[in-house]
């Protein structure tokens, strides 16, 4: 089965010449008209497009070019601009919008090679953790399909882990691909604020957001990593940083690095079963030669909070732009201020609107001090607990979500507890620094992935994949696949 495949293991095939690319990308096809009806990881597929890329891919292969994604088909979150292709953000508001231009993580998949193909759900403009605050429906989990894929990139976790692509690309702006990541049984990798150009993603949280991949195994994270990576002149907040060569640093020996455990992150409300499996990684890790090291990062009950100011105050900037004049399906009135109102309020969901409103609200006259100012300075704090963390140790290990995939409609009532469920995650991105999610065990019943967060240095991701894959290839979790 090649859509099975991991990127190294195809791009090994198509160069020895022993498959094509067009046979892989309609093994990807075929798997999505055979599964996607129950997971709905898609929005939208041009299959004659893929096969036209792959036609491509093949005459290159034939004449001898090297590229690192040559004929790998890899699919792409709902909030990425592909020229020529839908971009709804999974919100009506969009309406028919066709992207005029490609982001810069685009440009650098086709420059390497790649098949860039479909639109993959997710929760609208990335806000929400189940992908059931979608336009287009809810995305299914394929370990359990009464159960969510975790959000807001569930449409790309669940893709990768019903092997209806390679590789996806999602967006992380509090967890969004760490949590999805884990909860279906995948490799997700956040990477540092400013290592990957934000040029051509649909900005929710302009500080917090980050575009990263989804994989099967942790050498295709560090491959399509080095791929999205460097500066980008048209990203003001891209960081001139040289780029690595993540794959080289997976050499399997972790001895005498130190991994910090947060006592913070082992709270009441931690699944019993994601708790023995986070202790039995740690325990694997000591086994491997790594010095675990017990840490504080004593303003971590705060970071829930401040997220859901400093992000709701962003998302109310950023989403003003959508106001039916210049490119949203419109709603007629007598007025601008009746075209806004009608315009926003049939094209938004009910979430996103409880994020603009809270966003308004923290940003108002009388409350700006009081709030945004406020959370912006215990941000401050945040970063700092991790940055004298990393005085002392190499990287943070963690539990990437609290349980495992909980079932569809669970907790859409009550956003409280929906918000929680990023409680592991959401330090990372106000910190600004990288994290991974990888497959660390499996509740018993039902059976259902449970993910290990390490957590690293600015721009220390050549630690954290080295970590990351030396755990990986002592376990046998990463090979595990959904019955479908």
């Amino acid at each position: 089965m090649l859509n099975q495949l991991t990127i190294s293991a195809l791009t090994a095939k198509l160069a020895r010449g022993e498959v094509s690319a067009r046979e892989a990308t309609q093994a990807c096809l075929d798997q999505i008209a055979r599964v996607d009806g129950k997971i709905h990881a898609f929005i939208s597929h041009d299959a004659a497009d893929a096969l036209a890329q792959a036609e491509a891919a093949d005459q290159e292969l034939a004449a001898g070019v090297q590229k690192p994604l040559l004929g790998v088909p890899i699919a792409v979150k709902d909030v990425l601009a592909v020229k020529d292709q839908p971009l709804n953000c999974a919100s009506k508001i969009l309406g028919n919008f066709t992207s005029p231009y490609d982001a810069t993580v685009i440009e650098k998949l086709k420059a390497a090679g790649a098949i860039v193909f479909g639109r993959l759900n997710m929760d609208e403009f990335a806000m929400g953790s189940s992908t059931e605050n979608s336009a287009f429906g809810t995305t299914r989990n394929p370990w359990d399909t009464d159960r969510i894929p975790g959000g807001s990139s569930g449409g790309s976790a669940a893709a990768v882990a019903a092997d209806e692509c390679i590789a996806a690309l999602g967006s992380d702006t509090g967890g969004s691909i760490r949590q999805p990541a884990a909860l279906c049984g995948c490799v997700g990798l956040k990477p540092t604020y400013g290592r990957v150009s934000r040029y051509g993603l649909v900005a929710f949280a302009s500080s917090l957001d980050q575009i990263g991949p989804f994989t099967k195994d942790v050498r295709d994270a560090a491959t399509l990593l080095g791929v999205l990576s460097g500066h980008d002149l048209r990203d003001s907040t891209s960081v001139p940083q040289p780029v690595p060569d993540y794959p080289a640093a997976l050499t399997g020996n972790i001895k005498g690095l130190k991994l910090g455990l947060p006592k913070e992150y082992m709270v009441g409300g931690l699944d019993a079963e994601v708790k023995a499996a986070v202790d039995a990684a740690v325990k694997k890790y000591a086994e491997l030669g790594a010095e675990i090291v017990e840490i504080s990062l004593p303003h971590t009950d705060y970071a829930v909070a401040t997220y859901y100011i400093i992000a709701t105050a962003e998302a109310s900037a950023n989403l003003a732009r959508f106001d039916g004049i210049r490119y949203c399906a419109r709603v007629d009135g007598a007025d601008p201020i009746e075209l806004y109102s009608k315009t926003r309020g049939a094209g938004f969901g009910p979430e996103v609107k409880r994020r603009i409103i809270l966003g308004t609200y923290v940003l108002s006259s009388g409350y700006y001090d009081a709030y945004y100012l406020r959370a912006q300075k215990v941000r401050t704090l945040i970063r700092n607990d991790f940055l004298k963390a990393f005085e002392t140790v190499d990287a943070i290990v963690t539990p990437t979500t609290p349980t495992a995939a909980f079932k569809a409609g669970e907790k859409s009532g009550d956003p409280l507890q929906m918000y929680l469920s990023d409680i592991f995650t959401i330090s990372c991105n106000l910190a600004g620094i990288c994290g991974l999610s990888v497959p660390c065990g499996f509740t018993q019943n039902p059976k259902l992935p449970i993910g290990l967060q390490l957590l690293g240095k600015p721009f220390g991701e050549e630690t954290m994949l080295k970590l990351a894959h030396a755990y990986e290839q002592s376990t046998p979790w990463h090979q595990e696949k959904a019955a479908l």
